[in-house]
């Protein structure tokens, strides 16, 4: 039997074969279209009864090459890429959910994220009901007949709660709905949500698996795995549908069924398509992930050491930390017991946690986490800036909290950077 290969090796070949010419790197397919052999072959393109391309909007050779990378690292039957993390999220519940229907989500999300649900979705007639994920029976309070998902996140951004994944994986089973993990902060490297019984897997690639701050990306990767037949609950998937001639997706596409069904569909109708050129630089990050997320995550431990010693730190939270709220899960979880993100208070409140923002020099002051460059963010101000006061306390994101996504630089340099900032 041939053996499988580790995740670091996936990470560095990926899925390539090399072709005709012998190239080590998989070619970036500048093309729009694609030429058909004759009109049968064209008809039944379109038709889904054949494999092939047709038109990038769909799928493009250079991103599919990145797709079948990001399905290998996380377990996966298939994945669709995309152009940002934002769409991956919008393309995954607009194919899962309609008017009327509700997703039940955690109320620790990105604030871009919370944004989208909070705000667009309702627009659509899709409502998103907020639960504590500290509380799992808040979350099956909310659930009923019309919901179609739970949501949460792998590593919650910024408070860096970690999930009992089982057991939110064991609610959503229950009642016959698919568990979405957003794995964005912890990568496949640190936790493979799947493994523990997720169903459909989120990244904003642009994060740490592209890892340079270079593009935009975003990927949802299917687990096979739900049964979306058994359920009752996805009729979209189960039964005729129209603009295929009556194609039934879980029978024409098997295991990968709703991921085939958010390529031909949200893909096609809605847009959201990454450039090859952004696939190509992504699928080169990832070469890195294993390397980079262990010195991520050495790094964080460190520097988190340092700030719960400096004399102007109000409080630091870290996951990797033994006595945090949230090291049991992260702990018993991810492989290497913490993430890369972490939060931290300067005494003396909103005004010094401005002015150590604008005091760093290495660290970066930019919207943006999972870089291999140290970036400082005040999210009350920033990444959470459109919620309110209300859900910004629900959310865990008080007037004074930093959010750093710590950096590969030398972790001297580092704490040298946030000493100097903080006034030593």
């Amino acid at each position: 039997m041939k053996k499988k290969l580790s995740i670091e090796t996936i990470a560095v070949h990926g899925t390539y074969k090399k072709d005709e010419t012998g190239a080590t790197n998989p070619a970036i397919y500048l093309s729009n279209a694609y030429q058909f052999k004759d009109s049968a072959h064209a008809a039944n393109l379109f038709d889904l009864s054949v494999a092939g391309y047709i038109y990038s909007r769909l799928n493009n050779p250079t991103t599919n090459h990145l797709e079948e990378t990001a399905a290998a690292l996380e377990g996966g039957v298939a994945a669709v890429a995309c152009a940002t993390g934002q769409f991956a999220e919008f393309m995954t519940i607009a194919s899962l959910a309609k008017c009327g229907d509700n997703i039940v989500a955690s109320n620790l999300l990105y604030g871009g994220t919370h944004t989208l649900f909070a705000n667009q979705f309702t627009r659509f007639g899709i409502e998103i009901r907020f639960a504590d994920p500290h509380n799992i029976d808040d979350f099956e309070k909310l659930i009923d007949d019309n919901t179609k998902a739970i949501y949460i996140e792998s590593i919650a951004n910024p408070q860096g709660f970690v999930p009992n994944f089982k057991k939110f994986a064991a609610l959503a089973s229950k009642h016959k709905v698919p568990l979405v993990v957003d794995n964005t902060c912890a990568t496949p490297y640190l936790v493979k949500p799947v493994n523990y019984g997720a169903d459909i897997v989120i990244h904003s690639a642009t994060k740490f698996l592209a890892g340079h701050g270079a593009v935009l990306g975003g990927l949802v990767i299917d687990s096979g795995k739900f049964d979306w037949a058994a359920s009752g609950k996805f009729p979209e998937l189960t039964t005729p549908d129209k603009s295929y001639h009556g194609l039934i997706f879980t029978e024409h596409f098997g295991s990968a069924a709703f991921a085939a069904k958010m390529r031909v569909s949200a893909m096609r109708d809605i847009g959201g398509t990454i450039s090859p050129f952004n696939s190509f630089l992504i699928q080169q990050g990832i070469g890195t992930l294993h390397l980079r997320m262990e010195r991520h995550v050495e790094n964080a431990k460190k520097l988190a050491k340092f700030l719960q010693n400096h004399k102007n730190v109000a409080w630091v939270d870290y996951n990797g930390l033994k006595d945090n709220k949230n090291h049991k899960n992260a702990d018993k979880f991810l492989t290497l017991g913490g993430g890369s993100l972490l939060t931290f208070g300067v005494k003396g409140g909103f005004e010094k946690s401005k002015q150590f923002i604008e005091k760093v020099s290495l660290a970066l002051h930019v919207s943006n986490l999972g870089d291999i460059k140290t970036i400082v963010t005040h999210p009350a101000s920033t990444t959470h800036r459109q919620l309110s006061e209300q859900e910004l306390a629900s959310s865990g994101v008080t007037a004074d909290l930093i959010r750093v996504s710590v950096g590969i630089e030398n972790i001297d340099d580092i704490t040298a950077d946030f000493d100097k900032a903080l006034g030593n």
